[in-house]
Formats: C-alpha cells, structure tokens, sequence
C-alpha cells in the first residue's frame, strides 16, 4: 500500500477513535501533500511523501528547540506529540556507520578530493540517501570525509 494511502487510513482511524490531537497532526501531513501535489501538478511517491515527513518533522524540532528556550512547556509538549505521530511514517533510519560507509564509498566513487567538491558529493549522496538517513548527519559525514 502506498504510503499516503496508508496515512489516509490512519486519519480514518483517528477519526473513529476520536483521537483529536493524532487527527490534527495527520490532516496537517496530507495537507501538505496535497499543496505540494497541487503546486507541482504531480502525484506524489512515497519518496516524495517520505521528503514532506522529513520537513515536517525539522520543523516541529525546531519549535521544539525554541518552544524550550522561551519556557512554553504546553506549546513544546504539543509540538512533541505531533512528531512522535509524524516519525511513524518514516522508513527506518540508517546509522551513523552506515552513512559514514556510504559517504566514504560516494567520495571515492566520485573521486572527491577537498572542501571544494562538497556540493558534487551532497547532490550524489541525496539521490542514493534520501528518506533513509538524516540529511544533518549526511553532511557532517560529508565533510568529515572531504577534510581528511
């Protein structure tokens, strides 16, 4: 089942069940997959589902952080609960080994040497990496291996 069918079953689910705060959180997630359908005039993949996750879940840690420093307890406890619903529809992450081997082998592959070919590797690595790792830890992975 593609993953936005499988979303929309959940957002049945959360409606039967009554689960207000899971509703919420899952009718923001395909309505940003519908804006994103609708701009582009396309029909999202699950990779392309996965990219919006990813986006979503960035910016709820971000208010998180922020929630945090300005003492707004209730507003980051909220933010909170709506990434541990958003989390559930990403595929499993790979570890910090794993991308560092991944990266290791891309650099190689590419025949990067410095600082310099960093934007030619991100690009490759974004491709064969995306939905399956943390872009934040992939770029330190990066240039961890540019710089040695």
């Amino acid at each position: 089942m593609p993953l936005k069918d499988q979303i929309t079953e959940d957002m049945k689910a959360a409606m039967r069940a009554k689960d207000t705060a899971r509703l919420g959180t899952i009718r923001l997630l395909l309505s940003a997959c519908k804006q994103k359908e609708v701009d582009e005039r396309v029909t999202l993949s699950d990779a392309d589902v996965v990219a919006i996750v990813d986006k979503l879940i960035k910016q709820r840690k971000d208010s998180i952080t922020q929630f945090t420093a300005a003492g707004r307890m209730d507003l980051a406890d909220k933010e909170s609960a709506e990434l541990v619903v958003l989390e559930a529809y990403l595929p499993k992450r790979l570890g910090a080994d794993e991308i560092d081997a991944a990266v290791l082998a891309i650099v190689s592959e590419l025949g990067a040497s410095g600082p310099g070919d960093m934007g030619k590797v991100m690009g490759a690595v974004k491709q064969r990496l995306a939905g399956n790792a943390d872009m934040g830890l992939v770029s330190a992975a990066v240039k961890r291996a540019l710089t040695k």
